[in-house]
């Protein structure tokens, strides 16, 4: 079973980057690669639940296993010590990459509060896009009563284009709702 997202970049949006840009090959079109979800929790340090609630919640978030981020450095202000836990990730690649962006861009960022749209100029030089999302609530799949605390999270979409304008054009297409500004 094909998903949605991943029939119309197919069907549409190809053949959209096509025209607009003047590939000659189907295989030039910029494709969204992986994304990367992250999330911090340096309060881990202290309290090992705050961790494991993190590991479920993005668990239940993305469908797939996260891994543990430690501390690369100690850092006496935060308490913080080489090799604490500070976060988990997770990357998502095929399937699992296009239902997660399907739910983001039709489920997730529309329940923000006051929400006008993320933000246009966050690309690195490359194509790639990384933005952050206030709290985990905004997924249905958290049950709001059960958190213990507020966390946010970055998102990063790897895309295989060579410039942002090409990576802003493959997101918009896809439904990606830039801010007007």
């Amino acid at each position: 079973m094909e998903l949605e997202l991943k029939k119309f970049y197919k069907d549409k949006v190809r053949e959209y980057m096509m025209e607009e840009y003047g590939y000659d090959n189907v295989m030039e079109v910029p494709k969204v690669k992986k994304i990367s979800v992250n999330m911090g929790v340096g309060e881990a340090s202290r309290n090992k639940k705050v961790l494991e609630r993190a590991i479920d919640e993005i668990r239940t978030i993305t469908g797939q296993e996260p891994v543990i981020r430690n501390a690369k450095k100690s850092i006496s202000n935060f308490n913080i010590r080489k090799g604490m836990p500070v976060g988990v990730s997770v990357t998502l690649r095929q399937e699992k990459m296009w239902s997660f962006l399907m739910r983001l861009i039709d489920v997730a960022l529309p329940r923000i509060r006051d929400f006008k749209g993320v933000p246009k100029n966050a690309f690195d030089g490359r194509g790639n896009y990384t933005f952050g999302l206030p709290d985990q609530i905004v997924f249905p799949e958290i049950n709001a009563e059960a958190v213990d605390s507020i966390r946010g999270m970055n998102v990063t979409i790897v895309t295989t284009a060579e410039t942002d304008e090409e990576g802003r054009a493959l997101l918009r297409s896809l439904g990606m709702p830039f801010e007007k500004k």
